[in-house]
């Protein structure tokens, strides 16, 4: 698809969030269909991009949602996502969570710990209800990605260990409160090996066979997300080789397969459309200042992460190594550093690629800055699907205070 940045740029101004939901459906798409023949769940990480056109991209399609607060919960039951095709995972989950989630009648809650469990189990007590759960178990799998997104070894703070595991699902069991219908295990975001995923859902393979030797009944086999995609040159996992291996390793259990992508279905399909401001020198240290920033597109400055970024309209002229960089006060405020380009001049666009996950969604009002308006591409046509920000928006939960 030929998207024209100039024009988007001339009509909604910059910076700019431009989706491409045309592709994200594609994404869907293939990702189901590698499962085709098994019983399956994709629900979408609401995570990587919480708006909610986005995720109604997605509930239109057939897709859950994973959610980890109470709050993307909600998100996503707004934007059309059935309820019984809601997870609600994360580490620290508050009662009053716990006690909305329930209520809401999703189709479980991802347990990270014993004292989790029995907190779920409190709640649902107090309501009087039984809480269909998962338990999230840690394999201590390397999945070969940043340490940031790592979290299947035991010094991540995600899941349980398997021999504890055991004993949670044990005591779910015997539980009136509790129904342990599910297992989740998610090794890690950004995954291009097809080895850790293998061994990871073996060994949870081999769990399910021995919690069903006590007669614990899991239905739901939960892979997590962590599909990885193309920022610069990694050499990509094909998403049917990633559904076979998961496919063997259930061989011969009675489970629906349920997976959480979300950088899988958005990266690709997003850009930042950016202006440049100025450029200057520091010595021999060239700078190129752009009215987007750290606040807009957190990655680089938090995980130094690359993203391809190219001129709108190519120049002629010799090309230099420059730091793109925005208005934001703070050294760790660019978007790339050492890239080759030519001359530019204020008002020349730059976009950024890869930019659909984890880009608005970690967006912040830092500086006072307003976060920018995000677009929506479908089928040739544009439309906002966010406003900008303006300072009223900014200033109006403290004003009244003054």
């Amino acid at each position: 698809m030929s998207i024209d940045f100039k024009e988007l740029a001339s009509e909604y101004g910059t910076p700019l969030y431009v989706y491409d939901f045309d592709y994200m459906k594609e994404q869907y798409r293939a990702l189901k269909s590698a499962f085709e023949g098994k019983k399956s769940l994709v629900s979408y990480a609401v995570k990587a991009n919480s708006n909610l056109s986005v995720i109604a991209n997605f509930a239109k399609e057939g897709s859950g949602a994973d959610c980890v607060s109470i709050g993307e919960v909600k998100r996503a039951m707004l934007a059309g996502v059935e309820p019984y095709k809601i997870i609600f995972s994360g580490v620290g989950k508050s009662d009053d969570e716990i006690k909305e989630a329930l209520e809401l009648k999703i189709l479980m809650i991802n347990v990270e710990s014993e004292e989790e469990l029995k907190h779920v189990e409190a709640v649902a007590k107090e309501l009087g209800v039984e809480a269909r759960i998962s338990i999230r178990v840690n394999p201590n799998v390397d999945a070969k990605t940043h340490p940031y997104i790592s979290t299947g070894l035991h010094e991540n703070k995600f899941g349980v260990e398997i021999a504890m595991a055991k004993r949670m699902y044990i005591y779910a069991k015997n539980s009136e409160n509790l129904d342990p219908i599910g297992i989740h295990f998610h090794i890690g975001s950004q995954l291009t090996k097809l080895e850790p995923i293998a061994e990871a859902a073996n060994i949870i393979a081999d769990l399910v066979l021995s919690l069903k030797a006590i007669n614990v009944d899991i239905k739901f086999f939960d892979i997590g997300g962590g599909i990885g995609v193309q920022y610069s040159d990694e050499v990509l996992i094909d998403v049917k080789d990633y559904a076979q291996v998961i496919i063997d390793a259930v061989k011969g259990l009675d489970v629906t397969i349920a997976c959480e992508p979300g950088r899988y279905l958005t990266a690709n399909a997003g850009y930042l459309l950016t202006k440049v401001l100025y450029e200057k020198k520091n010595g021999s240290k060239r700078f190129t200042i752009v009215d987007a920033a750290m606040n807009d597109l957190l990655r680089p400055s938090l995980y130094s992460a690359y993203h391809k970024i190219e001129l709108v309209e190519p120049k002629e002229g010799e090309e230099s190594l420059t730091d793109i960089v925005g208005p934001i006060c703070e050294s760790g405020d660019f978007l790339a550093k050492d890239v080759l380009m030519p001359k530019l001049d204020s008002g020349d666009l730059l976009v950024v690629h890869s930019a659909g996950a984890y880009g608005f969604t970690m967006a912040s009002n830092y500086n006072t800055r307003g976060r920018v308006c995000e677009v929506a591409i479908e089928d040739g046509k544009s439309r906002v699907i966010r406003k900008r920000e303006s300072f009223e928006d900014l200033v109006a939960l403290e004003k009244d205070y003054l």
